[in-house]
């Protein structure tokens, strides 16, 4: 029976004559068009092709579903001319020409022989999904192919990307446009949004009420519903009552026999499938004619500040939206609703974010230290990992040995590198195994990659042991315990182990240690090491430096020392979801060399004085704490220095002196040259150079009140050489000599400086006092006898020839008995009132 014809065949003889004129292409086809399995039985013939064809599927049931119908069209079994290869399973032969692999093992390929030989091409397939690993396997074998292997074809294929821009990053590669093949599609959305109203509601009741109105509605087809997780498919299908309808699950995590049952009709019977993003593209769902879309998605996501990786639910974008919506049109005509109102659309992102710049760059940062790259911005990625995250990565695996001090790969590295898990499960296992424990490692690698195998009321406690006991006895768990397990995710688990121990054997001794699942878990993260906080709540700090909390009813959660495997990103700390205990002794035999006796006076702002401790750190952490009685006095007036600019300058006892010198400078250098010759005395400055000028004078204290003022003058004149001093007293006086001989002050803290005087101090003074160089009028403020101001001027024989005559009509009423001669120029000052007579 002939293949039944799809849109990509019109475009297949265009697409070959491409890849046989120049080694690259890109291939933009819609959703069912066919090009995941047209595209490489027809490259099969070509002239070049006379190797393998390998092909990328970014995920491992769209892998097995491709390389099945490929090999159902050439009427073989697979394994024959089409195989394929995923993570712990192998269907390949040497007869097999096109070998369908999921992302990781294309880049173990090239790290393998960086020349793929016996390779032809390699089609990077669903390449819009902008994995890490994809966009890390396009850049590797792009330079391959530059550098070793120019005949190697290289083809991108994708329903959604942008691809000129891949184009571009191709070299100007030609690009071949096909059709698709899509029946009309009603969308239908909701009229408010389910989250609206008094009540909240759950993303699992407002779907389960939505496929209920669809089945009910829509008289013939299946359903396909998308949901962000394998947890939300479940709560879904405890909500469903749909009589004489099949529920199928449809996620990563199911057995490929209920996989590939959720995919294949039921001939009796309708059927909803609940499946997470996994149905989004490459695979077919026989008889949907209904999508319903909940709008929500799983993507990783890095915190910058802790380090730490969590995966978050979010909007999807519209392009995901759309290509959901079209497996409602691959069969006839078809309706998708959305659980989300027309309004909101416009507020969803154009295009999901490329994984690499949000998600953990250790696995890449230590894929492209084993292919000898330095400079990542210069390979070929469409969007290159970014600068901090990356950094982030490189320091992880410095401290797991894998990289050493000048970035480059360490032989430990490479053993990383090799096994098919993240460098901290693989350092984890290769320790344990040399240890003798590698069994117990496999089995807690796995725990952390699957999920859960544990079942509770509520969230499961965050013991791991619990699940290893598990594994190693379900029933003896549900019997003394009131938690249940999970039987295909420990299926799951324990053929992970088994594939992660054969991985690592050879690598051991014959002297088993006897390590807890802590002290296994430490290697892996020694940055999550948490030490529990003083206090009735269960609150940690991890030697990482971030703090992270547990529920108070936990079972660990008095565990004093603790390894955190799993930790949410919470605000403000973060919660632990799955730990393991950890002894002291244990820590201090991991980590001997990494533990240090650190002596510190840090200033304490709670009890506003300095702090003389010596500690024994394990990062973050600290084991013992103990007073640093013979602390040296310069480490105590650092400390004190950190404290004046913690509290500010103001804090400091400043006396009058000090503070008035500071204003007389700082006026000054706004005059002439004088802000060359003389130190910059404003608050910014000062506290920017305490080191220079106060630090000196603070050694051996512990507190502000200790600090004597006449210190603080001091300190303010050894800024100021002495010559340079004698010009500034001469510019700027701080005192203005009377005709009497006495000394008043001049402020110069205001806008100018200001001489505040009695009028009668000032009779027979026929010049206005002046400062500066050139001469500056001061701004006198005449007082009172009772010093009161009565009169500012600035011009003093004209206060004298004209405002006068008014201040001392006034004054001579309130002032009988002082002097308030008719004509002051030519009176002798004076500080008395009139003699009695």
């Amino acid at each position: 029976m002939p293949p039944q014809p799809f849109p990509i065949d019109d475009v297949l003889p265009a697409l070959t004559a491409a890849l046989t004129q120049t080694n690259r292409a890109v291939l933009a086809a819609p959703p069912g068009a066919g090009k995941t399995t047209r595209v490489p039985l027809a490259l099969l013939g070509a002239s070049w092709a006379q190797g393998r064809i390998v092909m990328l599927e970014p995920r491992r049931l769209a892998a097995r579903a491709a390389a099945e119908r490929m090999a159902e069209t050439l009427d073989e079994k697979v394994g024959q001319s089409v195989g394929y290869r995923i993570r712990g399973e192998s269907r390949v032969g040497k007869a097999t020409r096109i070998e369908v692999v999921t992302e990781g093992i294309l880049t173990r390929f090239l790290q393998a022989d960086p020349d793929l030989p016996g390779i032809a091409a390699v089609i990077f397939d669903e390449i819009h999904e902008r994995s890490i690993h994809s966009d890390l396997g396009l850049a590797l074998t792009l330079e391959c192919q530059a550098v070793l292997r120019p005949d190697l074809r290289v083809l991108a294929m994708s329903a959604t990307l942008e691809t000129q821009r891949l184009a571009a990053l191709f070299g100007g590669a030609p690009v071949i446009e096909s059709a698709g093949r899509m029946f009309p599609v009603e969308t239908r959305w909701r009229n408010r949004p389910w989250q609206s109203g008094s009540a909240k509601r759950r993303l699992e009741d407002a779907a389960a009420d939505l496929i209920a109105e669809a089945m009910d509605a829509v008289a013939e087809g299946d359903a396909l519903v998308f949901l962000p997780g394998a947890g939300e498919i479940e709560r879904v299908a405890a909500r469903l009552d749909l009589p004489g309808v099949a529920v199928r699950r449809l996620h990563g995590a199911l057995p490929f026999a209920e996989q590939r049952a959720a995919l294949t009709p039921d001939p009796k019977r309708r059927r909803v499938v609940l499946s997470t993003a996994i149905a989004e593209t490459s695979l077919t769902v026989e008889g949907v004619r209904i999508v319903i879309d909940a709008g929500r998605a799983r993507r990783p996501r890095r915190d910058v500040a802790s380090g730490m990786s969590r995966l978050v639910t979010v909007p999807v974008s519209r392009a995901e939206a759309e290509q959901r919506r079209g497996r409602a049109g691959r069969l006839g005509p078809g309706i998708c609703y959305r659980l989300w109102t027309k309004g909101e659309e416009g507020a969803l992102p154009a295009y999901p974010p490329p994984e690499i710049l949000e998600a953990d760059l250790a696995p890449l940062a230590l894929d492209l230290a084993a292919w000898g790259a330095e400079d990542p911005a210069a390979m070929a990625f469409l969007d290159p990992p970014p600068a901090a995250g990356l950094a982030e990565a490189r320091a992880l695996l410095a401290d797991l040995g894998a990289l050493d001090a000048d970035g480059r790969i360490t032989p430990h590295g490479r053993t990383l590198a090799r096994l098919a898990a993240h460098p901290r499960l693989a350092h984890m296992l290769l320790a344990a195994e040399a240890a003798g424990q590698g069994h117990r490692a496999a089995q807690i690698a796995a725990c952390l990659g699957e999920r859960d195998p544990l079942r509770a009321k509520g969230r499961p406690p965050a013991d791991l042991s619990l699940r290893l006991r598990a594994l190693d006895n379900p029933q003896s768990l549900a019997a003394e315990t009131p938690y249940s397990t999970d039987g295909p995710a420990l299926a799951r688990i324990r053929a992970e182990a088994k594939r992660l121990r054969a991985a690592i054997s050879g690598h051991g001794k014959t002297d088993p240690q006897s390590l807890s699942p802590g002290a296994l878990l430490a290697r892996a993260y020694p940055d999550r090491i948490g030490l529990r906080r003083p206090g009735d709540t269960p609150r940690f700090l991890l030697s990482g430096g971030r703090g992270a909390r547990l529920d108070p009813a936990d079972p660990l959660a008095g565990t004093r020392l603790l390894v955190a495997a799993e930790v949410e990103d919470t605000r403000p700390e973060a919660t632990i979801r799955l730990a393991a205990p950890l002894a002291e002794t244990e820590l201090r035999a991991l980590f001997q060399d990494r533990i240090r006796w650190r002596s510190a006076a840090t200033w304490s702002r709670r009890n506003r004085q300095v702090e003389a401790r010596q500690q024994e750190r394990f990062g973050a952490i600290t084991l013992a704490d103990r007073i640093w009685r013979d602390a040296p006095p310069e480490a105590l007036g650092a400390a004190l220095a950190e404290g004046v600019c913690d509290l500010g300058l103001a804090a400091l006892p400043w006396p009058d002196s000090a503070l008035a010198l500071r204003a007389r400078i700082v006026w000054l250098r706004r005059q002439g040259d004088w802000a060359e010759r003389l130190p910059d005395l404003s608050d910014p400055a000062l506290t920017e150079s305490l080191d220079r000028w106060l630090t000196p004078h603070l050694a051996g204290l512990t507190r502000l009140d200790q600090i004597r003022g006449t210190d603080l003058l001091a300190a303010l004149d050894a800024l100021v050489d002495w010559d340079t001093r004698q010009a500034a007293d001469r510019a700027a006086p701080a005192v203005f000599a009377t005709p009497l001989g006495g000394r008043v002050p001049i402020d110069y803290a205001r806008a100018e400086p200001v001489l505040s005087i009695r009028v009668q101090e000032l009779f027979g003074v026929t010049e206005h006092p002046t400062v500066g160089t050139p001469p500056l009028p001061l701004v006198v403020e005449l007082l009172s006898p009772a010093g009161r101001p009565v009169q500012t001027t600035r011009d003093l024989p004209g206060f004298w020839a004209s405002s006068y005559a008014d201040v001392r009509k006034d004054m001579r009423a309130r002032y009988p008995k002082h002097p308030w001669p008719e004509n002051p120029t030519e009176a002798e000052p004076t500080r008395r009132a009139k003699p009695r007579r």
